[in-house]
């Protein structure tokens, strides 16, 4: 008898925040952002020199948890979360552990877009959301074996999530999604009036 299976997965993890650890208050989250973003004026000047629409604090700040009590509050939910991933994941870590190197803020305005990118020399990265206006944009993951498919026809326009080139994830404030770092992915231009407010982070293998 014939059988089909699925063979190397690619795991998604998606949940809210709230579901580990202290409370995160989005709406403080989302001051402490803005007002980070105003005051950073080398995140300014990066984001601008590099074609970064809006700001991110990518390239100008690698202390934020340090230097702001709620960012303190995030990492020690995004680590509960991280370790929950992990137990689906099964890697065997040896005498390492996983821990957050990098931790910064995305301030996406209309019109704005990210670019298809990779995390390289991560084990684990994500994304928490803090704003998500109406229209904004959901983050599109690539499927890691388009560079290989060659001739292979396109897939139908209802295939399974699973065998689908491309899977758009429309995240809502206050929830977190975590991915292996090798893992393709973009935001489209953000159709809303809004700006769209995230806060991304890698785990490294140390």
């Amino acid at each position: 008898m014939s059988q089909i299976k699925s063979l190397f997965a690619t795991r998604l993890y998606r949940a809210e925040l709230a579901e580990h650890g202290k409370a995160i208050d989005t709406a403080e989250l989302e001051t402490s952002c803005l007002s980070i973003a105003g005051d950073d004026e080398a995140g300014q000047d990066w984001s601008e020199d590099n074609g970064y629409p809006g700001y991110t604090s990518y390239a100008s700040l690698d202390d934020l948890p340090w230097r702001f009590p709620i960012f303190e509050d995030l990492k020690t939910v995004l680590d509960l979360h991280v370790a929950e991933f992990l137990k689906d994941l099964e890697f065997d870590l040896g005498d390492k552990t996983l821990q957050l190197d990098s931790l910064w803020i995305n301030i996406l305005p209309p019109g704005g877009i990210h670019t298809s990118h990779i995390h390289p020399h991560s084990v684990i990265s994500g994304t928490t959301y803090v704003t998500v206006p109406d229209g904004a944009s959901a983050i599109k993951f690539e499927d890691p074996r388009s560079a290989r498919m060659m001739a292979a026809p396109p897939r139908t326009a209802d295939a399974r999530e699973d065998l689908q080139t491309f899977v758009y994830v429309a995240p809502k404030p206050g929830e977190v999604l975590l991915w292996e770092s090798w893992l393709r992915h973009e935001v489209p231009l953000n159709m809303a009036d809004e700006n769209r407010i995230s806060v991304s982070f890698n785990y490294n293998w140390i």
